[in-house]
């Protein structure tokens, strides 16, 4: 094997491993919503879970990242330790669909038919179709199957450039008895654990495995121990991973170490007792690219039919490993484990943006209920909503700006600014109720009580400003059309209500029914209820959004007025239910 030889060698192996990570992400990206839905299904059944962890990573082409996602998803509290255990063990079968793949190079045949499936045969149209949907599509999807046709063409021609560098090394006798040393079981984990542990992917040492097999040279006495051993390399990912995350966090990292490591164990000492006692001569042959891929199945298959009845046990035993600390640990609410797949991320932020908009809602509630029955405890519950609010802002703001600094596609772009949008509308509403609650406060001090009249209409628009809160939070949280389509309507009704209740005022005002501080807040009070329901329909506008896609909620708002044959009809229906 001469200098160059090297030189491709190191060429090729970087070439794979670009093309399998560029592949990976893309995939990861184009599956989006696909992974959410996915993830989604999840429940304590454990072929559920095991399908999930086999589907996802099937997709995204890497056992580690769905490891990663499932030790960020655990931390987050989105997934409980007993249904990450089934995904994870999924997840071991799922990462043998690269090496199947790859050893689709290994076919040889000279029927034309037969030779179309050889990667080297179908890479360059792939090749060609991918740079043509990269390069001349705007739409982001496109773009992602373009990357991923790429990716592929890469991981391909990098495989390729490693097989041909190798090659000349089957008739190196020093090269034959390296691996003659792996055929001592031991040593051979021991090579497959190091070599994936710094790679950080099974897939890619397989492929790599592979590849040196296609000289002749490694026999499958030695390429199932190095099989073996990968499996417990590429759990060194989700340790890596685990660092400063919370005790069930730390727990799914160790169930991926100590299921593949029982795993290997067993079947190790399976493999070195039929060795022993029956020596197959399958084992001195040389290993196949199909036979590999093979290998790699069976063993990650048989580990899983061994663990999956037992997973209740390998849960009690990750918990006595790490044992619950005396004080209670909180989940983590955003974890930027999953900036790497954007669905997930947003899927996230969604749950969190939803706690945010309950502690408005109550925090709004009480406000206008301190009005007319001021009480210290509510006043102080008041706040702690406000400063929740304030508190999710921040962390949802800094999270969503990192994640459109990340490569993401455009209907997740869309998402993640309507969020920033939501995140402000629901600040100000909590923000709104502090402002109602100091009025109160006012009138507390200054003992001033409106007139009975007041008190009607204060009631009446409250009744319709909670209307709408309410509607809004259901148009955003179950993605509700038809309530955000009452909201807009129930707005204009609110405009008109404070315009008319401004209008009562001075004239009680006159009648000299009214003092002049009373009417100062009044005032403050009218504003702030009308401006928490144009908040509601920014809200609303919002969800209206996701169906036009014009990034403009107010110009989608002035459209429905205009061309909603329903628009008038609610505005009516409105009007006479709160009139006064």
């Amino acid at each position: 094997m001469s200098f160059f030889d090297v030189l491709n060698l190191i060429g090729g192996l970087c070439l794979f491993l670009f093309g399998m990570t560029f592949m990976g992400q893309a995939l990861e990206r184009r599956a989006g919503n696909g992974l959410k839905v996915l993830l989604g299904r999840l429940t304590t059944n454990r072929f559920a879970g095991l399908a999930t962890g086999l589907g996802v990573t099937a997709i995204i082409q890497s056992s580690s990242a769905t490891t990663v996602m499932v030790v960020g998803f655990v931390n987050s509290g989105l997934m409980t330790l007993r249904q990450s255990i089934n995904v994870i063990m999924g997840a071991n079968i799922g990462t043998t669909v690269t090496a199947w793949i790859l050893s689709l190079a290994g076919i040889d045949s000279k029927n034309f038919f037969v030779s179309l499936l050889k990667p080297s045969s179908f890479t360059p149209i792939l090749a060609l179709v991918g740079i043509v949907f990269y390069m001349m599509s705007k739409n982001s999807k496109r773009k992602d199957t373009g990357m991923i046709l790429l990716g592929f063409a890469t991981l391909m021609y990098g495989m390729e450039a490693m097989s041909g560098a190798v090659s000349g090394l089957r008739n190196v006798p020093e090269f034959q008895q390296l691996f003659l040393v792996f055929t001592n079981p031991l040593l051979g984990v021991l090579a497959g654990a190091i070599l994936t542990a710094i790679i950080q992917s099974s897939s890619a040492s397989v492929g790599i495995l592979q590849a040196l097999a296609s000289t002749g040279a490694v026999t499958y006495g030695a390429a199932v121990p190095i099989i073996m051993g990968q499996n417990i390399g590429t759990c060194v990912t989700a340790l890596i991973s685990s660092v400063g995350t919370n005790k069930n966090a730390k727990r799914a990292a160790l169930v991926h170490l100590s299921f593949n490591v029982i795993g290997t164990a067993v079947w190790l000492t399976v493999f070195c007792i039929i060795k022993a006692v029956f020596a197959p001569i399958i084992l001195t042959q040389s290993a196949s690219l199909m036979g590999i891929a093979a290998s790699h199945s069976v063993f990650n298959i048989l580990c899983t039919m061994l663990m999956l009845p037992l997973s209740g046990v390998l849960e009690k035993l990750v918990c006595k490993l790490i044992p619950n600390a005396k004080e209670l640990e909180k989940a983590k609410e955003l974890d930027e484990r999953l900036l790497g797949s954007p669905a997930l991320a947003l899927n996230q932020c969604k749950q969190v943006l939803d706690r945010m908009a309950v502690s408005a809602i109550e925090a709004l509630k009480g406000g206008i209920g301190s009005v007319l029955k001021y009480d210290n405890g509510i006043a102080k519950q008041i706040r702690a909503f406000e400063d929740e609010t304030d508190h999710y802002e921040d962390i949802l703001g800094t999270y969503l700006v990192k994640l459109t600094s990340c490569q993401i596609g455009e209907e997740d772009s869309i998402k993640a600014t309507e969020y920033m949008k939501l995140i402000g509308d629901y600040e100000r509403i909590a923000d709104h109720a502090v402002n109602l609650l100091e009025s109160a406060e006012e009138m507390q001090q200054k003992k001033i009580a409106f007139s009975e009249s007041a008190s009607r209409e204060y009631q009446t628009i409250s009744s319709a400003v909670m209307e709408i809160l309410n509607l809004s939070y259901q148009a955003f949280s179950n993605a509700d059309f038809t309530a955000a389509r009452k909201t807009e309507p129930l707005e204009q009704v609110i405009d008109a209500l404070k315009e008319e209740l401004r209008t009562r005022h001075i004239l009680r005002l006159q009648k000299g029914d009214c003092s002049v501080d009373a009417g100062f807040i009044w005032s403050d009070l009218l504003t702030n209820l009308e401006r928490v329901s144009d908040h509601c329909s920014n809200i609303s506008g919002c969800v209206l959004d996701t169906v036009g896609h014009t990034m403009n909620a107010h110009e989608n708002l002035r459209i429905f007025r205009q061309t909603d044959g329903d628009f008038k009809q609610l505005y009516q229906l409105f009007l006479k239910k709160y009139e006064l």
